[in-house]
């Protein structure tokens, strides 16, 4: 069973470091260049979050919720500028991205923030998943199949805080998946759209 935790409104009022602050700015503006090339197609679900929101809840997450370990985890890792962030708050960093050129952006950001991120390409969603959707169609079923976990040689359940930025629709099977493979205590945070992030906490 999930429960969720409310992140207090004021969190936004969180002060970000300058030095973090000109990193996110310096990425926005590698994405938006990513977004505009003409040369290739463009990756449809790939959707930058509000990455000054999502360090400061990270922060008050740390400050206020018991962790059962220090590995973190992003749901398809895009740029992995989230990663990096959980990096840079002293976690141990991992990401699954589907998209190769996402992948090797990901790669980029970890190397320009000089942080500790693993990533791999594959499928965030465990072995069997899939079989927790009610719509065929949801955009997370449509992934590479291989199967990140393995890359990582770790299970879902070996994280203590896992991160996505689910597609418009998606973010209940995302809790779904998480109730079912999550390890009780761990933590899942959703970011779902503009001043709205989620965390909840398997129970049970």
């Amino acid at each position: 069973m999930l429960t969720r935790i409310q992140i207090p409104s004021s969190v936004d009022t969180t002060p970000i470091p300058a030095e973090l602050a000109v990193q996110i700015s310096s990425a926005r503006n590698e994405i938006e260049a990513f977004q505009d090339r003409w040369d290739r197609p463009q990756i449809e679900q790939f959707v930058a979050a509000d990455y000054p929101l999502v360090y400061q809840c990270l922060k008050w997450t740390l400050q206020h919720q018991p962790l059962v370990g220090q590995r973190f985890l992003e749901w398809g890792s895009g740029f992995s500028i989230v990663s990096a962030i959980a990096a840079e708050l002293g976690l141990t960093a991992f990401g699954i991205e589907a998209e190769p050129d996402l992948l090797a952006m990901g790669r980029k950001t970890i190397q320009t923030w000089n942080v500790s991120v693993e990533l791999v390409e594959g499928n965030f969603l465990p072995p069997g998943a899939a079989q927790l959707a009610d719509d065929p169609m949801l955009p997370s079923l449509h992934h590479d199949p291989s199967d990140g976990y393995k890359k990582l040689g770790l299970e879902l359940d070996d994280f203590a805080l896992v991160y996505a930025y689910p597609w418009p629709g998606e973010d209940d099977f995302h809790e779904f998946v998480f109730d079912r493979y999550a390890a009780t205590g761990e933590l899942l945070m959703l970011f779902c759209g503009p001043n709205d992030v989620r965390l909840w906490r398997k129970t049970s």
